[in-house]
């Protein structure tokens, strides 16, 4: 049988035109890379990049009681942000606690919440979220209705003021406006540990939008980015992905995000699971890892004690542009501590990494 066709960006003809590269992500056919990842992930550090992001879920619960909803079910509390805040939280199995997606939560207002959750795992939040919907509350799925752009570097805030976007406002806060007559969502949140935002607009419009953000942006270095360079930009703040650093087998507190829980909230999905957990103490963390040579970490090489002692092994590893060394994400046993020195099994090779905690580097953002 037939596996389904890839879905593609409703930019993807531009991509091509710009000779990207394309893979598969979760379920989408979307630009891997277009000059090279080093050159991509350094114009976001210094300058500015966009990244086609369409791929990411859009799902909104809406009706009487909906804020109060996903409070009760997904982890964060949402409680704390007012309308016009956005807040980073996840979709945890209510039964024993592991990550089912991690997601972005926009509140509009008590009835209605927009949702951004990871693309493979969209129609897994929206069936869980239906299926324990209270009466008038609706969720609805919108993941190829809209697209996402993110604007993600120090010059970010140019860009946007030159095509008569809002700019400025705090980070985690989103203002709705539009774009040749066409609501957009821009949103002070990016992947990237930069200054930058991320637009959620309607299909019709997002290539007029992407046009116009190359042309105002020429004079700033604007450059297009892959999913390639997301990944050594997140890796190097140590932003977990999900998938290989979280996933249904990993807990919030394995993780190292608890401070993405709320604790003191009545309820939501696998809270007994978390709090006795956080009790009794995980067996296993997720930390960072620096290479002392020239190892590159990869996912699933194993990492050892000197004494080649089992710990776990590395979840996500990459070439850092920035450090120019080897960087990575690992879940290793809980007794290991920062600052210890660990082998990774590197094809074979015994190579030397120490235990840091991310982020690896200082990304350049302006601050306010």
């Amino acid at each position: 049988m037939d596996s389904a066709p890839l879905k593609q960006s409703p930019l993807h003809d531009r991509h091509a035109a710009l000779g990207a590269k394309f893979a598969e992500f979760g379920g989408w056919e979307m630009p891997l890379e277009y000059s090279g990842v080093v050159k991509e992930h350094t114009a976001v550090r210094e300058a500015v990049g966009v990244f086609d992001v369409s791929h990411l879920g859009k799902a909104v619960v809406r009706g009487p009681g909906a804020a109060a909803y996903v409070n009760a079910t997904l982890s964060n509390d949402l409680g704390k942000i007012e309308p016009g805040k956005a807040q980073y939280t996840l979709c945890c199995d209510a039964e024993t606690g592991g990550i089912v997606d991690d997601l972005i939560a926009y509140l509009h207002h008590d009835e209605l919440v927009f949702l951004i959750p990871n693309a493979a795992n969209t129609a897994e939040v929206v069936r869980r979220l239906e299926a324990d919907a209270p009466s008038g509350v609706k969720v609805e799925n919108h993941h190829t209705s809209h697209a996402i752009l993110a604007v993600q570097g120090t010059r970010s805030d140019e860009v946007l003021e030159a095509i008569g976007l809002p700019v400025g406002h705090d980070y985690m806060s989103f203002v709705e406006t539009t774009y040749q007559d066409a609501p957009v969502i821009v949103c002070r949140t990016g992947y990237t540990g930069e200054r930058g935002y991320e637009l959620v607009v309607d299909n019709e419009v997002v290539g007029a939008l992407w046009d116009a953000l190359f042309e105002a942006g020429a004079e700033w270095g604007i450059t297009p980015c892959g999913l390639g360079a997301r990944d050594t930009l997140r890796t190097e703040m140590g932003y977990p992905l999900h998938g290989q650093d979280i996933r249904p087998d990993v807990t919030p507190v394995q993780a190292r995000l608890g401070w993405a829980v709320g604790w003191k909230k009545d309820a939501f999905w696998g809270k007994d699971a978390l709090v006795a957990e956080k009790e009794t103490g995980p067996k296993r963390i997720l930390r960072g890892l620096v290479a002392n040579g020239r190892a590159i970490p990869r996912p699933g090489m194993r990492v050892l004690l000197v004494a080649d002692v089992p710990l776990g092994e590395i979840t996500s590893g990459t070439f850092s542009p920035t450090l120019r060394q080897g960087v990575g994400l690992a879940l290793l046993a809980s007794e290991v501590t920062e600052g210890a020195e660990v082998s990774v099994d590197v094809r074979g090779r015994r190579e030397i990494f120490t235990i840091t905690k991310p982020p690896f580097v200082t990304p350049g953002v302006r601050e306010g």
